[in-house]
């Protein structure tokens, strides 16, 4: 069977809190105005987003567990979303986080560290089968060798892919045709060196797209031989900035599965998580293809 994309990653629960009004300070208290459970992660976020945006796509990662199976099942059971890869694993309940949104500040509790942990490795291993029924692949890089060597099935098949925060001299952004780089891993891995100086050395090691995002500041882009470039994100009332980076993923996504050029790109993938930061919960009301190209058009 084919389909649009393969994504591979970080696929759990997800339980939101939206609180009024500011984030608090410690020992105070705070009202919730809302809350969700709901597929999030990386790649179960963007699997949402394309799947709203018209796209059919194919998952695969993370092991579901006794409650995350039917969970995530029921959520995607009338959606163009392909989970027939997804493993079982009843010795463990599965993957979830809590997130705490209030305006432009999300926390998200969990128990990733315990996850990466533990002698028992929960996720898939990439299958070559899986990416050859693709157009485009969308790759989180947080399962170590198997996430590389997703990346070099990829490459191998020549179906270009998205990646997310992947160093400037690993495998997978050197093969990648997207890497977007977050202010959050920019400041943790590089944080005596000039942004610039980094984008640089991301753009000479490989022939692929580099975006360093920056929440509402200014984006800044550019490929191997060209020039760094920017685009400053549209201004929109942000509700919950939750999602809003692996949006932003979802949209380089389709961005190149549409063939569009670097800038288009960066507007398209802008005004998607533009979109994604005026609602809450995300899952329930994703970016429509309609609302992506409304938002462009205001510039």
């Amino acid at each position: 069977m084919a389909y649009d994309f393969y994504l591979y990653g970080m696929i759990l629960r997800t339980n939101s809190f939206l609180l009024e009004g500011d984030y608090p300070a410690p020992d105070t208290y705070a009202e919730i105005r809302a809350k969700y459970s709901l597929p999030g992660g990386e790649t179960g976020t963007c699997a949402t987003v394309l799947l709203s945006l018209g796209r059919s796509v194919k998952m695969d990662g993370t092991y579901m567990g006794r409650s995350t199976m039917p969970f995530i099942r029921d959520f995607y059971k009338d959606k163009k979303c392909d989970l027939s890869s997804l493993h079982l694993d009843e010795s463990f309940d599965g993957l979830e986080d809590n997130v705490l949104v209030a305006g432009n500040t999300r926390t998200p509790l969990g128990q990733f560290r315990a996850f990466y942990g533990d002698k028992i490795h929960r996720w898939n291993p990439p299958r070559e089968a899986d990416i050859a029924g693709a157009k485009v692949a969308a790759l989180d890089p947080y399962f170590f060798g198997d996430a590389v060597r997703a990346a070099e099935i990829c490459h191998a098949l020549q179906k270009p892919y998205v990646t997310i925060d992947c160093a400037y001299d690993s495998t997978m952004h050197r093969l990648s045709a997207v890497n977007v780089v977050s202010d959050e891993f920019y400041r943790e891995h590089y944080p005596q060196e000039a942004r610039d100086e980094v984008l640089r050395a991301y753009m000479e090691n490989s022939d692929g797209l580099t975006i360093f995002t920056l929440g509402a500041r200014e984006i800044r882009f550019g490929r191997k031989g060209g020039e760094i470039r920017s685009f400053a994100p549209y201004k929109v009332d942000v509700v919950s900035t939750l999602g809003a980076g692996d949006t932003f993923k979802a949209g380089c996504a389709y961005a190149l599965w549409a063939g569009m050029d670097d800038l288009s790109t960066v507007r398209f993938a802008a005004a998607c998580a533009g979109v994604a930061c005026t609602r809450f919960p995300l899952p329930l009301d994703p970016p429509q293809l309609a609302e992506v190209l409304a938002l462009m058009s205001t510039r």
